[in-house]
């Protein structure tokens, strides 16, 4: 059972029945459920992942208002809730911000997530943000959300403003182009083996980068990047790939094999309309991609930053 199916558990059997017995007047208005940082809010822990940070509990969140009038007493009934569920126990008191679950104003929530409470507005403030802080804000599982705001949240920090998703993908092909194309090789060349290593991890992380955005998703820590990337419904290929090079980083193939990733990349961007520039090499794409940016300001920064 992983670790959002177990919280489930927990809260279908614990959290619903004492959140509609002692606070009805509430309930209505309450959201619950998990997300945020750590294997079990992707779906990733195992047995492995349960020796630190993992809880059964889950998250009851409230607006400001009502967190002012009821987190107290609300924090008091979960933390009377069961401590064990299946042999797995909560690891303490919400009260003293020991356990990563428990009750929390849904603003200062975000806030500790991304920055922004409850979520970015401008495209700058968009920009400010990684790929893997966005993916921690909207992975988990809500299991009710009475009010919808938690919901309507989620759902504007899944959706990143175009000019700003171009731009971040701009980036990633350029550095991946710099990397696996061009600077990888050429440090196999100087000797520098080590260098050639590092040049391979640049490039995977900036492929799947590309990858994700190019399906519309977030790449989350490079812990689990390959694993989430897996079941990408288009550009796996080219994530896998990545990965294989990494395991073998001194192989003869490895040209070849990024020169494959980069192509399946420049068809995805072709069929996108993103770019139809006749290259095989990432860096020409990623200036036609900056040229499909409507914000002159964003337009002009530097393809890097």
């Amino acid at each position: 059972m992983t670790g959002i199916e177990i919280s489930e558990k927990y809260y279908r059997l614990y959290g619903e029945p004492m959140l509609r017995e002692n606070f009805p007047e509430l309930y209505p208005r309450i959201a619950a459920g998990v997300c945020g940082r750590g294997s079990e809010n992707f779906g990733f822990d195992d047995e492995i992942s349960r020796d630190h940070g993992f809880d059964p509990g889950f998250y009851i969140w409230l607006s400001k208002e009502d967190f002012k009038k009821y987190e107290f007493a609300l924090s008091r009934a979960y933390d009377a809730l069961p401590n064990e569920l299946d042999g797995v126990k909560i690891i303490g008191s919400s009260v003293y911000e020991t356990s990563p679950h428990g009750v929390r104003e849904i603003s200062s929530f975000f806030l500790s997530l991304t920055g922004f409470a409850p979520a970015p507005e401008s495209n700058s403030e968009w920009l400010s943000l990684s790929q893997e802080t966005l993916s921690c804000s909207v992975n988990g599982k809500i299991f009710y959300d009475g009010s919808g705001e938690i919901t309507a949240i989620r759902e504007k920090l899944s959706n990143m403003p175009r000019d700003v998703m171009l731009k971040k993908l701009a980036k990633n092909l350029v550095f991946a182009a710099q990397s696996g194309q061009y600077n990888y090789s050429r440090a196999l060349l100087h000797g520098e083996n080590g260098a050639a290593a590092l040049a391979l991890s640049e490039f995977a992380k900036n492929i799947c980068g590309a990858a994700f955005l190019l399906n519309g998703k977030y790449c989350p820590f490079y812990k689990w990047m390959f694993a989430s990337a897996r079941s990408l419904p288009v550009l796996s290929e080219a994530a896998a790939i990545s990965e294989k090079m990494l395991l073998d980083p001194l192989n003869k193939e490895n040209k070849r094999r990024a020169e494959t990733a980069a192509a399946l990349i420049i068809e995805e961007l072709k069929k996108q309309n993103l770019s139809d520039y006749p290259s095989e090499y990432l860096e020409p794409h990623a200036y036609e991609v900056m040229k499909k940016i409507s914000d002159r300001e964003i337009q002009r920064m530097h393809i890097m930053e």
